[in-house]
Parts: structure tokens; C-alpha cells; sequence
């Protein structure tokens, strides 16, 4: 019962909606649900990347520390958006940090059992590497205009 409305829920969120039920399941099976209190840290940069979070509500800072000016805030994230992609790719560590702004709701996909179960079912990889890849191209698209306002700002 409790993996069913959890599937109904993730179901919903952007990254997931539009796969078939029984991708949905599949994908269900590594995931959880996981709460961030204000100022929580999901992950610290450096610490092992074992999570893909999929934000489900709240909103998420990835920050950068920069010696002489302590963390610096590099983008926030929230509702439909995913964050710690670094859980995918070797060497499995994340390079920034991510802090919750207020309390925040994820799905929270066990990165081990994700990787397992997409390498053995290559379909099921496929369609959530073509996502992953959208939302990567959205925030290097967003990142990009954001050196554009630097730049703008400069003049």
C-alpha cells in the first residue's frame, strides 16, 4: 500500500510524469520520501553522493564555498525541480553543497539502487537519462543568463 501511493505521488512530479506505470514502479522502488527542516543540509560538497532528490516542495540552495567570502549562493531550486545528479556519474561525491531555505519535501532515490536498475533495464535508463539531460540543459540554459545579467550589471 505504501509503495503504491508513493508511486502515485512521484507519478506527478516533472522529472517522473509521462513514464508508464510500471517504469513509475520501478523507479519507486529505490525512492522515499524525506524531509529538510529550514537550514537542513541535504548534502555537503565532498560528502559521498548516494541521493537524486527530486524537490517535491520547499526550496533548495546550492552554494559554493569561497575562501575569503564563505558560501556564496549559486542558484535556488524548488518544487519540480531535482538536484544531486553527481549520485549518477563517478566518483559519486557532490561538488557543491545543498541547503534547505525553508522546509522542504523530496523524493529522495537511493542513487545505488537507481544506477542497478537502470543499467539492467536499458529502456528504463534510457528515458531517464533523456530527462536528466533536459533538466541539465534547463539549468545550464538558466546559469548561462545569469552571467549574462553579471555581465550587464558590469557595464
Amino acid at each position: 500500500m505504501q509503495v503504491e501511493s508513493l508511486s502515485r505521488a512521484l507519478a506527478e512530479h516533472p522529472f517522473v510524469a509521462g513514464l508508464g506505470e510500471p517504469e513509475v514502479s520501478f523507479l519507486a522502488g529505490c525512492t522515499k520520501n524525506q524531509r529538510f527542516g529550514a537550514g537542513e543540509y541535504l548534502f555537503k560538497e565532498g560528502s559521498p553522493a548516494d541521493t537524486l532528490f527530486l524537490l517535491r516542495d520547499g526550496r533548495v540552495a546550492l552554494e559554493s564555498h569561497v575562501p575569503g567570502r564563505g558560501n556564496v549562493k549559486l542558484e535556488t531550486l524548488a518544487a519540480g525541480d531535482l538536484l544531486g545528479w553527481s549520485a549518477l556519474f563517478d566518483p559519486h561525491s557532490f561538488h557543491l553543497d545543498g541547503r534547505a531555505l525553508e522546509a522542504t519535501l523530496t523524493f529522495a532515490v537511493d542513487a545505488r539502487c537507481l544506477r542497478e536498475k537502470m543499467q539492467s533495464d536499458t529502456a528504463f535508463g534510457y528515458a531517464l537519462t533523456r530527462r536528466l539531460l533536459y533538466h541539465v540543459h534547463r539549468r545550464l540554459e538558466r546559469a548561462r543568463l545569469q552571467q549574462l545579467d553579471v555581465y550587464r550589471a558590469g557595464l
